[in-house]
């Protein structure tokens, strides 16, 4: 079961789309809000999964407010501006539904959360519990072992996250949650931007808010991680 809010200031708009949500199954409507404030309070107050979110509203223009989260559900941009659709999927948007959509989009966009949410929980408990040292993970129709030391950075792309390690050449590209996977790692690890978890042991250089693992490998510090950041090399540091 997926837990879901809608963003909207709307309130046809909300209408229409909670009667969407409740003829879905395996959807559960926690509440439908007006203004942006009230769907963060419910985001840091209850397990929610999944964000119907409008884009052009007043207090908060929808895409600033997925920024501002730090850990953000997953997302479904509902929106009559189509110009919007790049900077949705940058936020790594489940889907982008543009107004007047039918029961039918909603219900694709949904099915699409809920294989995501589905995939991301797959991974074996043996990551966990066995051995908490591994981390297996679906990648190209296979099963693939890592060894979490190993691991310099994760990058999200959309649905999919990319697992950076010293024992492969090419990332290990594999369906999952970025949030989920950072509830599964050491302390060490540190999501430092909406779209990056580093190995905080690994760092080799910090310059302007920017990670270097290697020339071609800088991780940017964003806004809302800094001081969690900054804390942490604080106490590791002699600054």
């Amino acid at each position: 079961m997926i837990n879901c809010i809608i963003l909207d200031d709307e309130p046809l708009a909300l209408l229409k789309l909670a009667e969407y949500i409740k003829r879905i199954p395996f959807l559960t409507l926690e509440k439908a809000c007006l203004e942006t404030h009230e769907a963060q309070s419910l985001l840091e107050g209850k397990n929610i999964d999944l964000l119907f979110t409008d884009i052009d509203m007043p207090d908060k223009n929808g895409i600033e407010f997925i920024r501002s989260l730090t850990h953000p559900p997953m997302v479904i941009f509902t929106t009559a501006y189509p110009m919007y659709a790049i900077e949705g999927f940058k936020l790594n948007a489940v889907d982008y539904l543009l107004k007047p959509f039918e029961f039918e989009d909603c219900l694709h966009a949904a099915e699409k959360a809920q294989k995501m949410q589905s995939l991301s929980q797959s991974i074996p408990a043996t990551a966990e519990t066995e051995n908490p040292e591994t981390l297996f993970v679906k990648s190209d129709y296979k099963v693939v072992r890592i060894n979490i030391d190993s691991i310099n950075y994760i990058e999200s792309m959309s649905e999919y996250i990319r697992i950076y390690t010293d024992e492969r050449e090419k990332p290990v590209t594999t369906l999952y949650s970025l949030q989920r996977l950072e509830a599964r790692l050491p302390a060490h690890f540190m999501r430092v931007h909406r779209s990056y978890i580093v190995n905080m042991q690994k760092i080799k250089e910090i310059s302007r808010f920017r990670i270097c693992f290697s020339p071609k490998a800088l991780i940017p510090v964003g806004e809302n991680y800094k001081e969690k950041f900054m804390e942490y090399i604080r106490k590791h540091g002699i600054l």
